[in-house]
């Protein structure tokens, strides 16, 4: 990780391919959600993207997502899942990024336990599932109990912004306990609200802009419009981040 001693704050940067990954590092991210298939929400990446971002200077969590869809998933489903986290941690990466919910959308505790034996000690966040829960108090509890460090979460709203009001609530009664890290619609311009709030230290965020090039056409399927890390995005709200620090660290005022 970049050393910024007088700087508490960290942003995670997610990304979905070799280049993405390659203008993170350069342009200031401290860690990496890798993935794949942002378009439908993130799935987990292929077995040479995972041990090439392994290989890099910076942290790098994989998100744990075998299909597109909801979170509710089955016994092969999960062995799959499991069979994935054995493959990052013996590619050297630093952590993963797991959800699971039931039919009732409340944490699968059976199957969040059984991700989270599998990951052992390896770093744990727990994904935007969270937003989808009926009770996120409940949610957050299970996510202590089964020792999880991290939930990212929008705020059970579309976007973190819209969502701020329940991150800050989460975030004071977590108490430390666990870090609640925004994402979803996380730029240089809210930053400073969020990093406001007492407890949030880590900020999440792609980053990406639309991609100049257009998508190819294929011949029975519908192509997205390509979008890329955006270098500029990044160093951006690095900088927003790091002169709220400074401000924090200088004044009684919290945002800049």
């Amino acid at each position: 990780m970049t050393e910024r001693p007088n700087d508490p704050f960290r942003l995670e940067v997610c990304v979905e391919n070799a280049a993405g990954l390659d203008v993170a590092i350069r342009s200031g991210a401290d860690r990496i959600e890798l993935c794949a298939a942002l378009d439908c929400g993130g799935l987990t990446p292929s077995p040479g993207f995972i041990t090439l971002a392994a290989k890099t200077r910076l942290p790098v969590n994989v998100l744990i997502r075998p299909r597109a869809g909801g979170f509710c998933y089955d016994a092969n489903e999960l062995a799959i899942m499991c069979d994935d986290i054995a493959f990052c941690r013996a590619a050297g990466a630093a952590g993963v990024v797991i959800g699971a919910l039931d039919a009732g959308r409340r944490l699968d505790r059976t199957a969040m336990a059984r991700l989270v034996a599998a990951a052992g000690d390896l770093d744990i966040t727990l994904h935007r599932a969270f937003d989808l829960t009926t009770d996120p108090d409940a949610a957050m509890d299970m996510a202590m109990a089964l020792g999880i460090g991290r939930i990212l979460t929008s705020g059970q709203a579309p976007t973190a912004p819209a969502g701020i009001a329940l991150i800050a609530r989460l975030a004071a009664r977590a108490e430390g306990r666990v870090s609640l890290m925004p994402g979803g619609g996380v730029t240089a311009e809210n930053a400073a609200s969020f990093l406001a709030i007492p407890g949030i230290v880590e900020l999440h965020s792609s980053c990406s802009r639309a991609a100049a090039t257009e998508p190819l056409p294929l011949a029975g399927f519908t192509a997205p419009r390509p979008r890329e890390t955006d270098a500029g995005a990044v160093r951006a709200l690095r900088k927003a981040m790091a002169e709220t620090s400074v401000c924090a660290d200088n004044t009684d005022i919290k945002t800049v």
